[in-house]
């Protein structure tokens, strides 16, 4: 039997999270300058199988995208991790990431270079878009799509035409930052994990600078001591109303619930 989670349920969990005790806690050294400091508050379990390639909460409901041969997306219940799945793409067809904007579930292709549109409360499709580039991660700023191909650029769509209205070259002290892939966009920045690493940078959308980075070593190893078939990190989720921020990987057994403490603190 599936378990269905309701928006409010999801969102008082989320804001029982902040009373929670920290599961993870600072070390005494002090971190580099840009390293952004985070407490874990909770865990929830995610399903082994999930290659996961996108990570949203819209509207107090969480939503899930996949990779490979059998890619789907989901409105997962976060206190069972089961999903209750509402669309499978066809074989030919390598899930990435999706985002939801203006009542719409944009979701990208691997090397098809086509996207998919559906409604996101019926699921049902509603349009396609093509670009020319890999697709990884999108996100949006309320207004434009943010999509990530892999390299060390951010592409911005116009949500009309669906097509590249800037492109961003992302840098790390003026080195080239690349491999970005799932994407995030947190208070007027974009959260970016960065493929085969434990490293989510946090990046002004305004030039294209790295301004600061999450260092999640410590909990990509608690993942692969519970198990040691967990992939890499990929997977963030952020809710405005409780602050919290749920990360994951892929075929990772659970979800993390954070938040930021120190100067990156993101009050309510």
């Amino acid at each position: 039997m599936k378990i269905k989670i309701t928006p409010l349920y999801l969102l008082v969990i989320l804001f029982f999270l902040l009373s929670c005790r920290s599961k993870e806690k600072t070390g005494g050294k002090k971190a580099p300058d840009d390293i952004i400091p985070y407490k874990v508050t909770n865990i929830f379990p995610h399903d082994r199988n999930s290659f996961i390639q996108g990570l949203v909460i819209h509207d107090g409901r969480l939503f899930e995208s996949t990779g490979q041969s059998n890619s789907w997306i989901a409105e997962v219940n976060i206190a069972t991790g089961v999903q209750d799945k509402k669309v499978t793409l066809d074989s030919k067809y390598f899930g990435e990431g999706i985002t939801i904007l203006n009542n719409k579930i944009y979701q990208l292709t691997w090397q098809s270079k086509v996207g998919f549109i559906y409604d996101w409360k019926t699921f049902n499709k509603t349009g396609e878009f093509q670009y020319e580039y890999e697709g990884w991660g999108i996100t949006h700023n309320g207004k434009n799509l943010f999509v990530s191909d892999g390299t060390d650029k951010l592409h911005i769509l116009d949500t009309v035409t669906l097509k590249d209205i800037k492109v961003l070259e992302v840098k790390d002290q003026g080195i080239k930052r690349d491999s970005l892939n799932e994407l995030e966009y947190i208070e007027g920045f974009v959260y970016a994990n960065v493929w085969m690493t434990n490293t989510i940078v946090k990046i002004d959308p305004l030039n294209g600078e790295v301004v600061g980075k999450m260092d999640l070593s410590k909990m990509g190893q608690e993942v692969r001591l519970k198990d040691p078939d967990a992939d890499v990190l990929n997977g963030i989720a952020y809710e405005t109303k409780s602050k919290t921020i749920l990360i994951t990987g892929k075929r990772w057994p659970a979800y993390y619930a954070i938040r930021f403490t120190g100067t990156e603190k993101l009050e309510k």
